[in-house]
């Protein structure tokens, strides 16, 4: 525990896990961390609720995977846009802006390609009817924020708190 970075664990279980999770957290104390257990009550979203959840997901991946189609060929110059027709004054113009746009669009492309595996893991989730769960409380979500950020593992509060504790 000592050669450890963490200084404490978070046990979050159900009431009917009461004494395992009791007896883990002892465990726990005896190794030296600092031990915090949460009792709660989970509830999850119902089969409709997580297929309605699915087909936004799927609607926004196919979307995320098309802009990245295009950010790919782009990239690789195949889109037809390119300095092969330019006159050779403006040609050594034309090529710093094609690099600077190459590189923005290898910035997009890397927070799309995160984007993307975000909303495949929120997949898994539904898969595992753990979606809409957030890891911090262990209460569900809104669906309010699951709609316009379907990837969320946080609640708005939890998000907050996170920020605060980075600063």
């Amino acid at each position: 525990c000592k050669d450890s970075f963490l200084d404490g664990i978070r046990v979050i279980f159900k009431k009917e896990n009461l004494y395992p999770a009791m007896e883990y957290c002892r465990q726990l104390k005896q190794l030296g961390y600092m031990v915090f257990s949460q009792l709660v009550s989970v509830t999850t979203y119902s089969d409709e609720e997580l297929q309605e959840f699915k087909e936004l997901i799927l609607e926004k991946l196919a979307k995320a995977r098309s802009d990245m189609e295009n950010f790919r060929s782009a990239m690789n110059g195949s889109s037809g846009n390119d300095i092969t027709d330019t006159a050779p004054t403006f040609k050594i113009l034309e090529e710093g802006q094609q690099t600077l746009f190459k590189e923005e669009n290898a910035q997009l492309a890397s927070r799309l390609e995160k984007y993307i595996k975000n909303l495949e893991a929120a997949l898994v989730r539904i898969e595992n009817k753990t979606y809409g769960i957030c890891r911090a409380t262990g209460k569900l979500i809104p669906k309010e924020r699951l709609r316009s950020v379907p990837h969320a593992t946080l609640s708005v509060e939890a998000k907050m708190d996170e920020k605060r504790r980075k600063q």
